[in-house]
């Protein structure tokens, strides 16, 4: 019904419609089907793939706030659920196009649908999408005219993204040159760039054959819209035309932290002070997407490589194609897609599926330990055993000699009680067992107060290579040269 019978009078549908009788998620309701009309914009929805139509109504009916579910497109090859404002719905009266949207309807609803004739509903349905299509087509007018704007200035705490088209980013990245190139990966390649307010940008720009999907690429859009942590990495804007989809990040002139660490010369810059900033800036973004951000967000691939650095090397959490949306008071998720990185995958995520902040955690360590060490846990080579990063730190620290894990380009700057405190919470963050693990909030209090008391920490997981007789479940053969470069996707048999 019109939201305003007045205006409607007068001829202003603006306002739009709203529901004759309110949802309030009792049993009884249900869908209705709007045949042959344009999908609603997708602002607020959820894709899931490999999931059938039927099943798709299920998990919409058990969700009080999805308003309305439909196949991704006419061939039904996903499902997608919409929430909140269904905007710039379209009747299509073409012949062969058949894309269908289910509508949530209280029961009294559906009872008066069912009772009347196909004519009559059909003309209900319209009147209700011609109101719709009114206020969806206002709203997407502005939101475009909005998401085309240049740039956001200095300080906005607006999140609306700006839309930019591919000819604006390809004169920014110098037609995305080879000289402008900042690196590569699975996922496409990197592009420096310069808008036209003079502001330097890293375009993201995924191949056709990336891993990271049309989910995962509006997952991270979405997420880095709604999170603002200086200790994350800041989105500028995005870029989807035709076949193209660019993300375009605020330009870090200092690469990613395993550009430093990891290599002999350029470690050498990185003195222990700057080394434990950078550490305390990755636990409060962390601690900010577990518990501070109206989101508790998991990553599920953090290493050092998604460590961007700024101008005055302040840490920035990046890349949140994998990350998730814990909803209410859920603690954990499981899931038959394994995502992320071998190395830094905790041993419950990496063999069961499961996830949760507690995941992060354990990336964590293994990120702290490697910052300290200046060693990849996994290609990491002793010559008096065959254990990773993890087994080796856990071995030293046992034994009394955890200093011995310390880089050497930092010996002559490091502190010791911060340098052992640091090997200690590592080890704490990266304990075989979720339930073991700190959460964020007291790796914080650890790292930040001297005289703090810590626990003793248990086995790693994931510290030795697996021998021909071995039976753990929980330790895993590394090559001897992999080295955390690879983010992988495996399936997870049922």
């Amino acid at each position: 019904m019109p939201k305003s019978q007045e205006e409607w009078d007068m001829i202003n549908k603006t306002g739009g419609c709203i529901r004759k009788v309110p949802l309030n998620c009792t049993r009884g309701e249900g869908f209705t089907k709007l045949s042959q009309v344009k999908l609603p914009d997708l602002v607020d929805f959820q894709l899931f793939k490999n999931m059938s139509l039927e099943e798709c109504k299920v998990e919409c009916l058990k969700n009080c706030s999805c308003m309305a579910y439909a196949n991704s497109d006419i061939r039904g090859a996903a499902c997608l659920m919409w929430f909140g404002d269904l905007i710039d719905i379209r009747e299509f009266d073409i012949v062969g196009y058949d894309q269908n949207l289910f509508l949530r309807l209280p029961a009294s609803e559906l009872d008066s649908f069912r009772s009347l004739s196909k004519k009559l509903v059909t003309i209900t349905v319209a009147s209700a999408i011609s109101g719709l299509l009114i206020v969806g087509m206002a709203l997407s007018i502005i939101w475009k005219r909005r998401m085309k704007s240049r740039g956001l200035p200095s300080g906005m705490d607006d999140i609306d993204l700006p839309l930019y088209d591919f000819a604006t980013v390809a004169v920014a990245t110098n037609h995305f040159s080879q000289t402008n190139k900042l690196g590569a990966g699975g996922f496409g390649s990197v592009y420096k760039g310069t808008l036209s307010t003079g502001q330097e940008v890293a375009v993201k720009r995924l191949s056709k054959n990336s891993g990271q999907g049309p989910d995962e690429f509006m997952n991270e859009v979405l997420l880095i819209a709604r999170l603002q942590h200086r200790n994350l990495v800041g989105l500028v804007g995005c870029c989807v035309e035709g076949e193209e989809r660019m993300l375009i990040y605020e330009y870090m002139p200092n690469k990613s932290l395993d550009y430093f660490i990891f290599d002999h010369d350029r470690s050498s810059s990185l003195a222990w002070k700057r080394r434990f900033d950078i550490v305390l800036g990755i636990t409060r973004g962390l601690l900010y997407l577990h518990q501070d951000s109206k989101l508790q967000v998991v990553h599920r691939d953090l290493k050092t490589s998604n460590i961007l650095l700024d101008a005055d090397m302040n840490p920035k959490i990046s890349d949140f194609g994998l990350a998730r949306i814990f909803q209410g008071d859920g603690t954990e998720a499981e899931t038959r897609r394994i995502v992320g990185t071998y190395g830094y995958m905790s041993p419950e995520y990496a063999f069961d599926g499961k996830f949760s902040v507690k995941s992060d955690v354990f990336s964590f360590g293994v990120l702290l330990l490697e910052i300290v060490s200046g060693k990849r846990n996994r290609g990491f080579q002793h010559p008096d055993h065959h254990h990773t990063l993890l087994g080796h730190a856990w071995m030293l620290w046992s034994e009394g000699r955890a200093t011995e894990l310390i880089d050497e380009s930092v010996c002559a700057s490091f502190v010791e009680s911060q340098a052992e405190r640091c090997i200690q919470v590592g080890l704490l963050c990266a304990q075989k067992f979720p339930k073991d693990r700190p959460m964020m909030s007291s790796v914080v209090f650890m790292l930040a107060n001297e005289g703090a008391s810590l626990p003793p920490p248990k086995e790693p997981g994931f510290f030795v290579e697996r021998s021909s007789g071995s039976s753990d479940a929980y330790l895993v053969k590394e090559e001897s040269n992999t080295k955390n470069v690879v983010t992988i996707t495996l399936p997870k048999g049922r």
